[in-house]
């Protein structure tokens, strides 16, 4: 390379004079407007690398400011989605709520019509297995509370305690196969002794063939089963049919034995509440 340049000097000399002579040519003329002419040249060799830097930085700060709305937007959906959850949760908090205040609400006024003390109490749990059939309410002994006592709410009974804790109870339902109520039915006053059948459902024996049962007829507390009070309502009768000696009827519990939540039990009668022995 170097060999080159020294056996073309002259003409690079040449080449230089002519260059810089064209410079001051350029310097020296003016066109319109007095616009030097290196200016148009200098224009006219810049505007397209110009013009490619100006497209290049206005199509990205037009793309950083999509990026940037895109991204305020989407920070601004998840903020309102939050919003709306927590909208949503105070909503169903304030359902349950109003539920929970309608159902102490007839619980309480129950409990003020009944003429027997009770003891009002929350259902904290249920024996495991599908078909349980006892639960654990919140009352022990600490309530004086004890067994074979009768646990009812508005709707209808539920069973009795059958085992007592310092600060809680078990309770079997009445469709447990060991449990047994009194019972009568409402329109012939015909009396049986009400079994559960293991699953959602109670049976009720010893009524004879030759007695009176409709279906939906509704079927009371008797009373002599010396647990629950007479006329308490028990459920209604959906099947009966002739047996061998008895009917056999089968009996839905009023109350809603899988959606208890609060109940009441009924407390011992105190001595100066009995009344005398004649």
């Amino acid at each position: 390379m170097q060999a080159f340049v020294s056996r073309h000097r002259a003409f690079f000399v040449l080449l230089a004079v002519m260059v810089a002579q064209l410079l001051l040519l350029s310097v020296q003329i003016t066109r319109n407007q007095n616009v030097r002419l290196i200016q148009v040249w200098a224009v006219e060799a810049f505007e397209p690398f110009e013009r490619s830097i100006h497209w290049t930085v206005s199509k990205t700060t037009g793309s950083w400011r999509t990026f940037w709305g895109l991204w305020g937007a989407q920070k601004q959906n998840q903020d309102l989605r939050a919003e709306l959850a927590a909208a949503h949760a105070n909503a169903l908090e304030l359902s349950e709520k109003a539920g929970e205040a309608d159902r102490l609400r007839t619980l309480l006024d129950f409990k003020d019509h009944l003429s027997f003390k009770t003891i009002a109490a929350e259902v904290i749990a249920s024996s495991p297995g599908e078909r349980s059939n006892a639960i654990y309410i919140g009352k022990g002994a600490d309530s004086g509370l004890s067994t074979d006592l009768a646990v009812i709410t508005p709707m209808g009974i539920v069973g009795k305690i059958i085992a007592v804790f310092p600060h809680s109870a078990q309770v079997l339902l009445v469709t447990d196969p060991s449990s047994g109520v009194g019972c009568e039915l409402e329109k012939s006053r015909v009396q049986g002794v009400l079994k559960g059948t293991g699953q959602n459902l109670t049976h009720l024996h010893y009524v004879m063939n030759d007695r009176d049962v409709s279906v939906g007829e509704l079927v009371l507390t008797s009373g002599l089963d010396q647990i629950y009070p007479k006329g308490l309502p028990v459920g209604t009768v959906t099947r009966t049919a002739a047996g061998n000696i008895y009917k056999d009827i089968d009996v839905t519990p009023a109350a809603q034995l899988d959606r208890l939540e609060s109940v009441l039990v009924m407390a011992k009668a105190e001595p100066s509440d009995s009344p005398p022995v004649r």
